[in-house]
């Protein structure tokens, strides 16, 4: 049996330029609105962003502190991503908006990866050693969610928007919710990324339906076996219309006024 892939990227890989030249193409193929390379180059946060990153990342493996930090600064205020060089970060890496993004000192990112706005993968400790998540290939993360502590995120993986993971998440998951939690075990695609956001379930949501239908069937149960009419509130069949009479009679009289 083979072992797990090591994602990491401290072991000798392609040269500074040709990993800027695949951040630089992957945004064509991801980003629609991305009309050429020279728009990639001169106007995507991101791709700077990822760029200065590789720079600060080989001073801080060869043993500089301050220079590498710097860098990280001065991309930190000119692109508002904030990448600490000790990060590793694997190929064709897009951040898509770049802004709020926040990737700490032992983040480890593998290939063909996409964050998007606000997104943090942070620590929970000030102890040395590994404090911050590691996200496997082709992992999907939303605008807005929080990845926290040294848990991984496996290969192809989907982090909702919003979304706050503390728990490590399995291969081809889906995560949502405060905390997170997996809702969909894989998803298949014909498409390279799955970006179909929209069609993320909605756990919560489906939880409420599930509780309005068991509370009119038994309301209707227990009508029935009272020898009672059955009510005529049908929450299990409501569909964004209250069916409770005190709403109902509380509105009725709400009629515009008329102008004589």
């Amino acid at each position: 049996m083979k072992a797990a892939p090591n994602i990491s990227t401290s072991a000798p890989r392609a040269s500074w330029w040709s990993l800027l030249r695949e951040d630089a193409r992957c945004v064509l193929a991801r980003d629609p609105a991305a009309r050429s390379l020279l728009e990639v180059w001169t106007i995507y946060p991101g791709v700077q962003a990822i760029a200065l990153h590789r720079l600060a990342h080989a001073l801080w493996a060869r043993g500089w502190r301050y220079l590498p930090r710097w860098l990280s600064f001065a991309a930190r205020w000119f692109t508002q991503v904030d990448i600490h060089p000790g990060a590793s970060i694997g190929a064709r890496f897009f951040i898509d908006h770049g802004t709020g993004v926040v990737i700490g000192e032992t983040a480890e990112i593998g290939d063909d990866v996409t964050l998007y706005h606000g997104v943090t993968l942070g620590g929970t400790s000030w102890n040395p050693g590994k404090r911050h998540p590691t996200l496997g290939h082709a992992v999907v993360v939303g605008a807005g969610a929080k990845i926290l502590g040294p848990i991984r995120v496996g290969d192809r993986a989907r982090v909702a928007a919003n979304s706050v993971v503390i728990e490590a998440v399995p291969d081809g998951a889906t995560v949502v919710g405060i905390p997170g939690r997996v809702v969909a075990p894989g998803r298949r695609t014909t498409h390279g990324f799955d970006l179909d956001h929209h069609l993320i379930p909605d756990p919560v949501g489906k939880a409420i339906a599930c509780l309005l239908d068991r509370v009119a069937q038994l309301e209707h149960a227990l009508a029935h076996s009272q020898g009672l009419a059955s009510a005529d509130n049908a929450c299990g069949l409501c569909d964004d219309q209250c069916a409770e009479p005190g709403f109902a009679n509380a509105t009725s009289h709400l009629q515009p006024a008329t102008v004589e």
